[in-house]
């Protein structure tokens, strides 16, 4: 077996012998479900209530649904904060001294002196 690198078989994407029958079978018998389902929503004879259904029926076969994320800390924990608010004046230059290179290349706070969280006036 060759390591790393297909080297037979069927190429990418090359439906299996099932779903293309399948397809085929599809093809025949005229409007698909979802084809049913686009020309009722986009009807515009059609009660609005129905196009509504469709809509919502068709949905999920031409927009994905997005994925979740949930963000946590170091080891799946909590993440992690810190409270600058009571921090001197000279503390707070030396952490500028320190991330201030980093943070200017992400652009977050353009234009905005103030701050997050404040609008620019």
């Amino acid at each position: 077996m060759a390591v790393g690198k297909k080297t037979g078989g069927r190429r990418k994407g090359t439906p299996n012998k099932a779903t293309a029958r399948r397809e085929r079978e599809i093809a025949k018998g005229g409007t698909t479900p979802l084809e049913y389902m686009l020309k009722v929503m986009r009807n515009p004879k059609a009660d609005n209530a129905r196009r509504d259904d469709m809509a919502k029926a068709a949905a999920p076969y031409v927009h994905p649904k997005l994925a979740s994320m949930q963000h946590t800390g170091r080891g799946g924990g909590p993440i992690q904060t810190v409270d600058l608010t009571n921090v001197s004046e000279e503390q707070l230059n030396a952490l500028e001294a320190i991330f201030g290179p980093l943070a200017a290349g992400s652009g977050d706070d353009e234009g905005n002196p103030g701050g997050e969280g404040e609008e620019s006036g």
